[in-house]
């Protein structure tokens, strides 16, 4: 097992928007290999409680675990159950919530997870490691239904020829290697101008259909609006455009910056309280320097907000307004 620390993306802006406090407890939704709580618990004297679905992040805490005794707990589960997590360990609020969205570089690194085609590999790409692998999605799923995944999750404008290509492919023998899927991606579709492999898009979008990634962020913030104390912050690095524009939307929603909304005219009498203030109308991107010391940082977006003193919205705030 690779038990390398990898350098957390955009660090010292994570901090600095979560500006833990001493005493304070935190959750870290994605733990990884424990970039972001390490430096949270070396800021100050605070608690965090750190959350990951795979068992071989929780595996690699030990060290973690016993440099921190008594400051770190570290829970197996998914991120978008944080609430239930936390509230079965008798945490009730938290001063600051970190959230580090999509795969993380050890499940990157090890061709054997599947989520990479640089190297070959067993057609996997789960994080928990369980349920349908890519491989079942690939094999089993129907035209229609891989168009719609290809399309929706990886805004491939090219998805239906890729999945007419996997549909044929497949036909002859399962494709369970990721090197089989790339080959069969790169022969469906021309190369891009801007150098992008072609498997690329189909790529993210199985990886993130097969762990159900925006199902899971949805659940998850709606977890930090309710466990979020008054002045308790909210850190999001995300990866992707779709992420971006979920955890934007989110947060513009329940602030007064609203998407859409007009200074001039009056809100809606039922549109509950705001529940977030935003720290900046615009993501924080890296820095050149990061980027150029870690081309992985390239794409990540930053956006953070601090709890209000007003209660949750509703779950489904315009469905039950309607």
């Amino acid at each position: 097992m690779n038990t390398q620390i990898h350098a957390p993306v955009m660090l010292r802006e994570v901090l600095e928007d979560l500006d833990p406090q001493p005493n304070g407890v935190y959750a870290d939704g994605t733990f990884g290999r424990g970039g972001y709580t390490r430096a949270l618990l070396d800021a100050v004297n605070c608690t965090v409680y750190a959350i990951d679905r795979d068992q071989e992040a929780v595996d690699s805490a030990k060290a973690l675990l016993a440099a921190y005794r008594g400051r770190l707990t570290v829970l197996h589960g998914r991120f978008g159950d944080m609430l239930t997590l936390l509230r079965d360990c008798g945490i009730q609020h938290v001063n600051g919530i970190m959230l580090d969205l999509g795969v993380s570089s050890p499940q990157i690194d090890q061709p054997e997870r599947g989520f990479s085609f640089r190297a070959d590999g067993p057609l996997d790409m789960r994080m928990g490691l369980s349920g349908a692998s890519a491989a079942d999605i690939v094999n089993s799923a129907d035209e229609a239904a891989l168009i719609d995944i290809i399309r929706n999750l990886g805004e491939e404008r090219f998805a239906r020829r890729i999945a007419k290509a996997i549909v044929a492919a497949r036909s002859d023998s399962p494709i369970t290697r990721t090197s089989t899927l790339a080959d069969i991606v790169r022969g469906a579709v021309p190369r891009a101008k801007d150098g992008l492999d072609p498997a690329t898009r189909t790529f993210m979008a199985l990886r993130l259909y097969v762990n159900d990634e925006l199902g899971e962020l949805d659940r998850a913030l709606e977890a930090a609006e309710e466990l979020l104390i008054a002045g308790g912050r909210l850190v999001v690095v995300s990866f992707h455009s779709l992420e971006d524009r979920r955890v934007k939307r989110f947060l513009q929603q329940r602030s007064d910056d609203s998407a859409g909304a007009s200074r001039h005219v009056p809100l809606p009498e039922t549109r509950p309280a705001p529940s977030f203030r935003l720290f900046r109308r615009r993501s924080l991107t890296p820095t050149a320097e990061e980027t150029r010391q870690n081309p992985r940082a390239r794409s990540a977006r930053l956006r953070a907000a601090e709890r209000t003193e007003n209660p949750p919205w509703p779950t489904n705030p315009e469905r039950t307004a309607a």
